[in-house]
């Protein structure tokens, strides 16, 4: 098993509401990870799925998430949890983030924060290896989210 917490901050010159309609656009948000794919809306705001599918070492994912909006504070902060497991590979992962918005002066702080788990054979490749791969799709989720919200 391989766990791990993140946490990232930036500030960008947009106002917090202007902000928000970015994070709550779950079309554009996928874009900012290429791995995710597929996304499908079941319930605006509420529940989603969608496709992780990377290669980890030897092994080549693809998890079927499920992802659920487990806490929303209007303009201010969305958190979900998404679940899914490969069973070809019989690995299973679990991320639970909370992105939220921060007024400061004219812009806005942006906050992602979360846990992820890995579990199953991709992960005897060992906690370095998971980490690096999850450190570079964290960079790759904030550098993005700074481009749009810039």
């Amino acid at each position: 098993m391989a766990a791990e917490e993140f946490e990232e901050r930036f500030s960008v010159a947009r106002g917090s509401s202007e902000c928000w309609a970015v994070l709550v656009d779950v079309d554009q948000i996928a874009t900012w990870v290429t791995a995710v794919g597929a996304v499908t809306e079941h319930a605006k705001l509420s529940h989603y799925g969608a496709v992780l599918e990377d290669r980890m070492g030897p092994f080549k994912l693809r998890a079927d998430l499920d992802i659920k909006v487990t806490d929303l504070s209007e303009g201010e902060s969305i958190t979900v949890s998404a679940d899914g497991e490969d069973r070809q590979v019989g690995s299973r992962i679990t991320v639970e983030a909370t992105l939220g918005l921060v007024p400061e002066g004219e812009g806005t702080a942006v906050t992602i924060a979360g846990r992820y788990e890995v579990t199953g054979r991709v992960a005897t490749m060992g906690a370095s290896t998971i980490r690096s791969k999850a450190n570079k799709m964290l960079k790759e989720f904030t550098d993005a989210a700074k481009r749009d919200l810039a």
